[in-house]
């Protein structure tokens, strides 16, 4: 007998504590040009009537990429190819989940003014909630904390990468992308200064070759730009009162 059959045989799955792996979606958008983060209130226990992160459990059969994506498409419809998806980080204190030990996964999503969200089972609603308005300490489990991690992830990665287009649609004007960091980082921009920043920034912006439509206020049409091939900025989109690193 090989030392894995003998392992098989000996094995007792009841023999260890009941342990389980969800999933948690930090599902941000500007909507309404207010950074937005989805909530749903919770129709189970624990935490019944509480607000929570989206999410739940990863099925036996499901990697935990293949349980994110699961959980986006059934809480937005947002299909993966539509927004950015990635790990933001582990959960696992002890007490986080009073049915048994959990630990999360969470991930962090970006995608540009999502729909109105449908509630799913097991909640009672679903919406979108500037990210201001929410107490992080009234979610259920540790949602706070993974929230406030998703927010500061995403602040900073639009200081030093290009992922503020994801908050937009394929084509958009330079005062869209403005927009969206000022809804991210709470606070206005020069509208100059920003302009020559984002096009003077290597292969950030790239000119789509016609004007945006001219709203019913009139006025000169704005340039149009679509997101080039950077894959970080130099130099960096620093937020209002940030300092530059130094050697």
């Amino acid at each position: 007998m090989s030392e894995d059959e003998d392992f098989l045989r000996s094995y007792d799955p009841g023999a260890f504590p009941p342990f389980g792996v969800t999933v948690d979606m930090v599902l941000l958008t500007v909507r309404d040009g207010a950074f937005s983060v989805l909530l749903v209130e919770r129709d189970t226990h624990p935490y019944r009537g509480k607000l929570a992160l989206p999410g739940g459990f990863v099925a036996a059969d499901e990697d935990l990429d293949s349980a994110a994506v699961r959980r986006l498409e059934r809480e937005t419809g947002v299909r993966r190819t539509g927004a950015h998806v990635e790990q933001l980080g582990a959960y696992g204190a002890p007490d986080r989940d009073p049915r048994m030990r959990v630990v999360s996964v969470a991930y962090l999503v970006f995608a540009p003014d999502l729909p109105a969200p449908v509630p799913g089972e097991r909640t009672r609603s679903v919406a979108w909630v500037p990210v201001s308005e929410v107490n992080g300490d009234a979610l259920a489990f540790d949602h706070g904390q993974v929230l406030a991690a998703g927010i500061e992830r995403a602040r900073a990665k639009l200081e030093y990468t290009p992922l503020a287009a994801a908050f937009v649609g394929e084509s958009f004007t330079v005062a869209d992308l403005r927009h969206v960091y000022e809804a991210v980082w709470g606070g206005a921009l020069d509208p100059r200064n920003f302009h020559r920043k984002v096009t003077g920034t290597p292969g950030f912006l790239v000119p789509v070759g016609r004007p945006a439509p001219v709203g019913p206020e009139g006025g000169r049409p704005a340039a149009l730009f679509k997101l080039g091939d950077a894959t970080s900025l130099r130099p960096a989109m620093l937020r209002p009162g940030a300092s530059v690193p130094t050697a």
